[in-house]
């Protein structure tokens, strides 16, 4: 078979975790503001334009959706496949977006975490955001589905690395049930909380703080806070 060259156009998307309700949250947007099903949802994502490199479109788009500058992104997987956007409805929508004519669509993927308690202020045409449970993503449009599966697997790698990249899904103060609760979200499965409060226990950036729940009908539960100054201290003792 001759091979040829085809009209081939660079995307990136964004999936942002966040962590609310003791559940870890993905942000998606609405591809079509008129309506409103679930299968009218999709990752954050930008062709990118003539003058970007793909880390400054990633920048632009989530900096669109949520008013954030500053939002720590790691790129981690480009997505390739000669038929990921072969579905005719894929095709129409990218069609009226972009209005291109599209032979391939390559997208590097990029990953963010997010607390949850930042206010998002929408600036672009997607005027509909949500955060949506990673227990019950929909189905999602292109391979979107496969890029969040993805991406959950790259953030276990990364606190393997890195264990206190959790506490960028945490508030500042936060309680040890939200911390395992966490945790069981990021690995999907049940862990023993006896056996998780000792883990913690051994981790001196996580300190106890004076402060507990108020107003609460059962045992107030204590605050924690993640110290970074005591994180580093232990990495460089190492």
């Amino acid at each position: 078979m001759k091979n040829s060259f085809i009209h081939t156009f660079v995307s990136i998307d964004c999936v942002v975790f966040g962590f609310q309700d003791n559940q870890l949250n993905i942000l998606l947007i609405q591809r079509n503001p008129e309506r409103n099903e679930s299968k009218n949802l999709k990752l954050p994502g930008s062709l990118i334009y003539d003058h970007e490199d793909v880390d400054a479109a990633a920048g632009r788009v989530l900096y669109e959706l949520t008013g954030i500058k500053k939002m720590a992104l790691k790129q981690f997987r480009c997505f390739s496949s000669p038929d990921r956007a072969n579905k005719p409805e894929d095709m129409k929508w990218l069609d009226t977006a972009y209005q291109p004519n599209i032979n391939r669509l390559i997208t590097v993927a990029y990953l963010s975490l997010c607390k949850v308690d930042h206010k998002l202020n929408t600036t672009s045409k997607y005027k509909e955001t949500k955060w949506c449970p990673i227990s019950r993503i929909p189905e999602l449009p292109f391979d979107h589905n496969q890029i969040v599966s993805e991406s959950l697997g790259e953030v276990r790698r990364w606190i393997e690395y890195n264990p206190t990249i959790v506490f960028e899904l945490l508030p500042r103060k936060f309680m040890i049930s939200q911390l395992h609760k966490l945790y069981e979200a990021i690995y999907d499965k049940a862990i023993d909380i006896r056996n998780f409060h000792k883990k913690v226990a051994a981790m001196p950036y996580v300190v106890a703080l004076e402060e507990k729940q108020k107003a609460v009908s059962h045992r107030a539960a204590r605050y924690y806070k993640f110290d970074k100054k005591a994180y580093n201290k232990l990495k460089t003792n190492i």
